[in-house]
């Protein structure tokens, strides 16, 4: 039987803080099939809680040093800090010097994980590699206003984009019908099941009183998070006790730790900060809560059912084709009004909650991760064989 040699992959990343698409890529890492395809990871920093968690198999290169490994001392980490912005600029001006000093090979195919990598993928000196964009992001999301001319430019010079949900395709093409589009598919994000149960089960300590709200994701603005304090700080006020978890860090922390203080919530409204084992806080949680202004396919919310955890989500992305409203969940609008609402029938409608659980026993049947991956690999050998 003759051999054919591997297709050479790489993908291209800023860094693997813990989030969405780091996850993604993981999964895909670990699952795509090592015989036909030798995979490469080049990261811009060194940086994130999941920086070593790629598998054996896949090799890694990055540019810079991550945080991680810069000095204590404040006055040597702001040069640290200054030189490795240095670096990269000059690195993004002559990409000719990452091929050949960092990668040192050239790769049949080159993915870039998000638009902020798209254009470290299409300025590669290798011009015969196929290119292939993941893109998961409403594009009418007022806060992504800014980078949407660069978004636009860029995707027209991919030869294939992946969607991570069918709504971000109809959005996308909804808000520019006459933009020249490469192949696309739609490939929603695959689940480790087995994995997110057995991870559950580890031990946690000083869990709040109950009933307890979890929510994970990166602090930022548009996670929702003031507006989901400001619902929680009401609700106190009226008697109904509760507590509210938030697993994850971010640029949004200080504003939040400023509003915490203000409203007297210290102890009821909780940052842990990143868990690189979030599931048994989900699991030993009452409520999931994911107060969003702007989501696509969100990985947390399939986590959550998973481990058949009753869930308030805005109605954002494609979290209407994920939740069946009152059956699975609980979906709302993006307002304080909406989440107090929500959040006080969870606290106070026994019979709606167990409902929601029931529906949930047998979840896992909806997640089909192989279908999933074999798509993948289906379009990157297409895309190898000219048939993009």
């Amino acid at each position: 039987m003759t051999e054919y040699p591997k297709i050479k992959i790489l993908f291209r990343h800023r860094s693997m803080e813990m989030g969405g698409v780091e996850k993604v890529m993981l999964s895909m890492l670990n699952n795509l099939n090592p015989d036909l395809f030798d995979m490469t990871v080049c990261l811009n920093l060194n940086q994130g809680e999941l920086r070593n968690e790629f598998p054996k198999h896949v090799r890694k290169v990055y540019l810079t040093e991550g945080k991680e490994d810069f000095s204590k001392n404040m006055l040597f980490q702001k040069i640290q800090l200054f030189k490795r912005q240095k670096k990269l600029e000059k690195l993004k001006k002559n990409p000719e010097i990452i091929d050949k000093e960092y990668l040192k090979e050239t790769y049949d195919i080159e993915i870039a994980m998000t638009y902020n990598d798209f254009e470290s993928v299409l300025n590669s000196s290798n011009t015969r590699s196929k290119k292939m964009g993941w893109f998961h992001s409403e594009i009418n999301l007022p806060k992504l206003q800014p980078l949407v001319p660069a978004i636009l430019e860029n995707f027209p010079k991919f030869d294939h984009m992946i969607y991570c949900s069918a709504k971000i395709q109809k959005i996308m093409h909804e808000e520019y019908p006459n933009l020249s589009y490469p192949k696309e598919s739609v490939v929603i994000n695959a689940i480790p099941i087995e994995e997110i149960k057995k991870k559950s089960e580890e031990k946690i300590m000083d869990f709040p009183i109950s009933p307890v709200f979890v929510s994970v994701g990166r602090l930022h603005t548009r996670k929702g998070y003031r507006k989901l304090m400001e619902a929680h700080a009401r609700l106190l006020t009226e008697g109904f006790d509760h507590s509210v978890l938030i697993i994850g860090d971010g640029e949004e922390l200080p504003h939040l730790l400023a509003q915490q203080k203000k409203l007297g919530v210290e102890n009821s409204f909780q940052f842990l900060g990143n868990k690189m084992n979030p599931y048994p806080y989900i699991k030993n949680a009452d409520f999931f809560i994911m107060p969003s202004e702007s989501e696509a396919w969100p990985l947390v919310i399939a986590e959550a059912l998973i481990l058949q955890k009753p869930i308030i989500a805005t109605k954002v992305g494609d979290v209407e084709s994920m939740i069946k409203d009152r059956k699975t969940g609980f979906l709302i609008a993006y307002t304080v009004e909406a989440i107090y609402h929500a959040m006080k029938e969870f606290i106070t409608n026994e019979k709606l909650v167990s409902e929601i659980k029931e529906n949930l026993q047998n979840i896992d049947d909806e997640f089909d991760n192989q279908k999933i991956f074999d798509e993948v690999e289906q379009i990157i050998l297409n895309l190898h064989k000219g048939q993009s």
